[in-house]
């Protein structure tokens, strides 16, 4: 009973101490207890948040599945590239949507506005866009194609890429109640621009596994990012889309510029001086003119004449010596 009333004791003391701040010590001393400031406990206690939300959107259900479509496009290409073998048509398909890097950028800003979407219904604005203007544009590709190609747009079809980039962009910078529309403009553009570039390959709509293998690795990465970054959505991610948004911009500004700059020509052979007078030989001619070297050195020096004086049979196959 004695133990137990002074280890009872012994807890009362300790408790009282931790909350006046003291630590209790050998032999009855105590010491100040060291108490975190404000901004240190602010601190870990946003890291302890972080870290929180973190593993919570790593455990949801929704994060397994979009990490489960990531690996279904990134395992199978990275194997196909590391044995060598002839790639199939519907291999080619899904490479050369990657292959469009302009496009790949504007499609992965559009990704980043799905991860920041509130609803479930905006991803299907977005994707429902995108997959509204592609597929009617490569079902239909022989009969639209000559109709832009007379319209207005037709001279300016090479503009279409920078500018599906900079929607993407602004997309990015607008606020939470207009981004989702922002992005669906973005999204119809890109597959314009998409459409034209499978329609216009040199395999393009006529073998379907290469046309559906681009539209299945455009609407892949028009998702799988951002269906990753979804369940960690909230403020924090305001800031970083912007970046992105910028450089967005940015980089559609320098493409187009590009393409406005002319090519420097290609430097030529500097031409010879026609005030030069010409270097005649004789029987031969000026030595500008297009003719074979004599055979004969002789004759290029002078010594002898050439064969009819002017060198008019130079070059004719002579009738061989008769044997003596």
């Amino acid at each position: 009973m004695k133990k137990q009333r002074q280890r009872g004791g012994q807890q009362k003391r300790r408790a009282t101490a931790a909350m006046a701040g003291t630590i209790p010590v050998a032999n009855g001393a105590t010491v100040d207890a060291v108490q975190p400031t404000g901004a240190d406990a602010a601190g870990r206690s946003g890291q302890s948040a972080a870290g929180a939300r973190f593993h919570a959107g790593i455990q949801t259900r929704g994060f397994k599945l979009a990490l489960a479509l990531f690996l279904a496009g990134v395992l199978p290409v990275a194997l196909a590239l590391s044995i060598p073998h002839d790639f199939a048509f519907f291999e080619l398909g899904f490479l050369f949507t990657l292959s469009i890097y302009d496009l790949v950028l504007a499609m992965l800003g559009l990704s980043v506005v799905v991860g920041m979407a509130e609803r479930g219904r905006e991803i299907g604005w977005i994707a429902g866009t995108f997959l509204g203007v592609l597929l009617p544009m490569l079902l239909l590709f022989d009969t639209i194609f000559p109709i832009i190609l007379q319209s207005p747009l037709g001279d300016e079809l090479f503009l279409i890429a920078p500018v599906a980039v900079l929607l993407a962009g602004v997309a990015l910078w607008l606020p939470q109640r207009f981004r989702v529309v922002g992005a669906a403009l973005a999204a119809a553009v890109v597959a314009l621009s998409l459409s034209l570039f499978i329609g216009l390959d040199d395999f393009g709509i006529g073998i379907k596994e290469f046309a559906f293998t681009a539209v299945l690795g455009a609407l892949w990465i028009l998702l799988s990012p951002g269906l990753l970054l979804r369940p960690f959505r909230g403020a924090w991610l305001i800031i970083p889309a912007r970046i992105i948004g910028s450089w967005l911009v940015v980089i559609a500004i320098i493409v187009t510029v590009s393409l406005y700059v002319p090519l420097t020509p290609e430097p030529q052979m500097p031409l010879g001086d026609p005030s030069a007078p010409d270097v005649m030989m004789p029987g031969i001619g000026s030595l500008d003119s297009p003719s074979l070297a004599p055979l004969d050195p002789a004759i290029e020096e002078g010594l002898e004449d050439a064969p009819g004086g002017d060198g008019s049979d130079l070059f004719l196959p002579r009738e061989e010596d008769p044997a003596p």
